[in-house]
């Protein structure tokens, strides 16, 4: 299934609503309007376990409901997760651009939630930032409690995986704030995720996807997510030794070669560039840089 949120054409101030898209870039099941015992958002259903994921399933399967895709907008498939964890320098030829060897253990940061924007939305680029730089990345989203978890069983813990852009303003990751990379990468706006989260049983192998990212249509990112270095298993058993991951939980799972930062000049975001990240299987999606 393709978990979206969505809000009806005409209603921009409207709540977005959770529903499934039938395909991507499809029509869209209502399926709180088929069975109102299904919570409105995604947060709550995921919170609602397995019970909740079969009424959603019968709706869907009751083909009742259904919102044409012209007449909606597609918003973030999930809000307000406890927790936006990123993995840095997971992509074999991410490292190899660096000159920097590949890592033996997840190199764990974060962003902040309120970081989370629709896959439309504009990307603010802040008066103190100089540097701002794209990053493509596949996402984990967490379906149920996950502690202490052995790799072998991680993927029973993840309820699907969405498109995510780690927007980066390297001069407060790299150069400020004394090389701590949290402001740097938790700014507004900053984590633009979508379409949909698509679930675990809907992907027939989520490391093995092409994934890429497009600036004013010119491929910058171009490769494939069997090239990470620490896979969804093996992210999970890692993070959850230190700390428990809830539902709702998103795994950033770090970006392929290609970024601005390490070409040669530096190649910076500004204002009224168009970016595209992408993903095989799963959709792209389309965010403009705005200076305010």
């Amino acid at each position: 299934m393709r978990f979206v949120q969505f809000v009806e054409q005409g209603q921009a101030d409207a709540k977005p609503r959770f529903g499934v898209q039938v395909s991507d870039g499809g029509d869209i099941v209502d399926v709180t309007a088929t069975d109102k015992t299904i919570p409105a958002t995604t947060l709550d259903v995921l919170r609602g376990g397995d019970a909740v994921i079969e009424r959603v399933r019968a709706a869907v399967e009751s083909k009742a409901n259904v919102i044409k895709a012209a007449d909606a907008v597609i918003k973030a498939p999930i809000y307000d997760c406890e927790k936006v964890i990123c993995i840095g320098m997971n992509y074999v030829d991410h490292c190899t651009e660096q000159n920097l060897p590949v890592p033996k253990e997840p190199l764990v940061f974060s962003k902040f939630a309120s970081s989370i924007a629709d896959p439309g939305a504009d990307i603010i680029k802040a008066p103190v930032v100089e540097k701002l730089d794209f990053e493509v990345e596949l996402a984990v989203v967490i379906g149920k409690e996950a502690h202490r978890v052995k790799a072998a069983e991680a993927m029973e813990y993840v309820a699907g995986y969405t498109v995510a852009h780690d927007v980066s303003a390297r001069d407060w990751q790299l150069e400020k704030n004394g090389g701590q990379w949290l402001i740097g990468k938790t700014f507004d706006t900053f984590a633009p995720i979508g379409p949909a989260i698509v679930t675990r049983d809907d992907l027939a192998d989520p490391h093995n996807l092409g994934i890429r990212c497009r600036v004013n249509g010119e491929t910058m990112q171009d490769s494939n997510t069997n090239q990470l270095v620490f896979k969804t298993e093996t992210i999970i058993e890692w993070i959850t030794q230190f700390v428990t991951l809830k539902p709702g939980d998103i795994i950033l799972t770090g970006t392929p070669p290609g970024v601005g930062c390490f070409r040669k000049p530096p190649v910076w975001l500004k204002d009224g560039d168009v970016v595209e990240v992408e993903i095989d299987s799963i959709g792209c999606i389309s965010n403009t840089v705005r200076e305010k």
